[in-house]
């Protein structure tokens, strides 16, 4: 299986504060992969320079063999943001068309696509109405299923189940699957250990820097722990920090 992202020496930081500290990482093709780590420890950096919205200070980001940022690239890519950037006053399938046109689908493809990613998100009966009525969970609905109308081979997600009932949350989780077995390489962040559980494989992050990585199981085993939680603690905790332990 070769890796579909290549993240080397990756640095970045905002107002002389770093971020993300000297990143390695690779990401097998086909995989669901995690970025596990708490609020501020780099996910969503990582992740918009993966996608190519922001450029690293230094390091490079390779997606299937070329460097990103690439347009060519970027219309291969589905992105859910943490926030909904979608237009309350148009339709579900409204927005949908938008995204579909700015993915390029053609005219004749795009009712088709458009049922289809409705269909798996659970929302095909309210296509016809205005974000307006939608509630917060929904909204997250609808953003994953704009990520997944152009058939993307990478799809990137930014805490997608935030704000989103247990019961729903499972069947996006069911969804998510399908579309990795239909060959979609997928990279979701959470905070969320159950979550974290159910990915192949996972990288911890805390405080911009890359403290371990390797399947669930794999980090229990190296840490001698039962729980995803305690070999977070133990990965990341005194004497371990920033040791480079993988």
């Amino acid at each position: 299986m070769s890796d579909v992202v290549k993240i080397e020496n990756i640095q970045h930081g905002y107002n002389k504060q770093t971020v993300l500290k000297d990143v390695n990482l690779a990401i097998p093709e086909g995989g669901l992969f995690g970025l596990l780590g708490p609020s501020g420890s780099g996910k969503t950096t990582l992740v918009k320079i993966i996608m190519g919205l922001l450029t690293p200070d230094s390091g490079r980001i390779k997606i299937a063999g070329d460097e990103m940022p690439s347009f060519k690239l970027m219309q291969k890519i589905g992105y859910m943001a943490q926030s909904d950037a979608l237009y309350n006053e148009l339709t579900a399938r409204e927005n949908m068309q938008f995204f579909a046109t700015l993915y390029r689908i053609p005219k004749g493809e795009q009712t088709e696509r458009i049922a289809e990613a409705a269909k798996i998100v659970n929302l095909s009966d309210v296509l016809d109405d205005t974000l307006e009525t939608f509630s917060g969970g929904m909204k997250r609905r609808m953003s994953l299923a704009i990520a997944l109308v152009h058939h993307p081979q990478l799809l990137i997600l930014d805490e997608p189940t935030v704000g989103i009932d247990p019961v729903l949350r499972a069947s996006i989780w069911e969804e998510l699957r399908k579309v990795q077995q239909a060959g979609t390489t997928i990279i979701i962040t959470t905070h969320v250990m159950d979550e974290a559980e159910k990915c192949d494989s996972l990288a911890l992050l805390r405080d911009g820097y890359l403290i371990a990585h390797g399947s669930p199981d794999d980090l229990k085993a190296k840490s001698g722990t039962e729980t995803l939680e305690a070999a977070f603690l133990y990965f990341g905790g005194a004497g371990h920090a920033h040791s480079g332990h993988r």
